[in-house]
């Protein structure tokens, strides 16, 4: 992330201002804010409260990737679509509702299925690496697809799950080596039985996805404007119907074929 750091605008400094005077917090955090650039796998449950807290503190740039649709379904939990978006992609709706949020930052949207054939083009890898990769999609094939992604390319993954009234979160910096997504959740068999465990089929509470997307921009802001990871070797576990949190550590598998092995 070391970037060269341009000055905040007046409109910026107004709209930023109760942010700025946070104890911990300072103009270097905000300028970091503005520079980061920061990728989204998934427009939905996870992605619409997480982005639009992300655009609305002032991170610079923010690419949501999704190849789904909105569909009325969605329309519970998913705060960045309206009735009349039905039908529509939801990476560029989403990505022009966040412009309209905050015309002070760049957001764009591509409509797609990121895999590890074209993660190097969709993640604009020949431009620089993204600060941050957010994964907010919701069955195990894909995020074990974005887990490969990110220790291949050794960009930090933050990882956010929600299901019912439960979610997980976790942050990956791969080029620490302190472990990845297989390390802490294992193998995953990529079966049918797998990838039917989201929330199209086991249901999940609006309140549930929107805590999960704000703790994960909560923890990305830190990231991002502090160069803190709050959960270094730790695993958050969030139980809405207990309104209960834990950590739980987890340390690097020596033995994983992802992460301790030669990419």
């Amino acid at each position: 992330m070391a970037k060269e750091l341009v000055q905040l605008s007046d409109d910026e400094l107004l709209r930023y201002a109760r942010q700025i005077l946070l104890d911990g917090w300072d103009m270097d955090a905000q300028l970091r804010l503005k520079s980061a650039h920061v990728v989204m796998i998934g427009a939905g449950g996870l992605g619409c409260p997480a982005s639009e807290t992300l655009v609305r503190a002032g991170v610079g740039s923010v690419h949501l990737i999704d190849d789904d649709a909105i569909e009325a379904s969605n329309l519970q939990r998913q705060t960045l679509f309206l009735p009349e978006d039905m039908g529509k992609p939801k990476a560029l709706t989403a990505a022009a509702m966040l412009a309209r949020i905050n015309p002070l930052i760049v957001a764009c949207g591509t409509v797609a299925r990121l895999n590890e054939d074209n993660a190097y083009e969709l993640l604009d890898m020949a431009s620089g690496k993204p600060d941050l990769l957010l994964d907010c999609t919701d069955n195990f094939a894909t995020r074990d697809v974005i887990n490969r992604i990110s220790v291949r390319y050794e960009i930090p993954l933050l990882s956010a799950s929600a299901i019912a009234m439960q979610g997980q979160l976790a942050l990956f910096e791969p080029h620490l080596d302190t472990g990845c997504y297989h390390c802490v959740f294992g193998s995953v068999e990529l079966d049918e039985a797998a990838d039917e465990r989201t929330c199209a089929n086991s249901g999940v509470l609006a309140s549930t996805t929107a805590v999960m997307g704000n703790l994960q921009a909560n923890t990305a802001l830190q990231y991002l404007g502090l160069t803190k990871n709050p959960l270094t070797n730790k695993l958050l576990i969030w139980d809405g119907s207990q309104m209960q949190q834990r950590l739980m550590g987890y340390r690097k598998d020596p033995e994983c074929h992802i992460c301790s092995s030669p990419n």
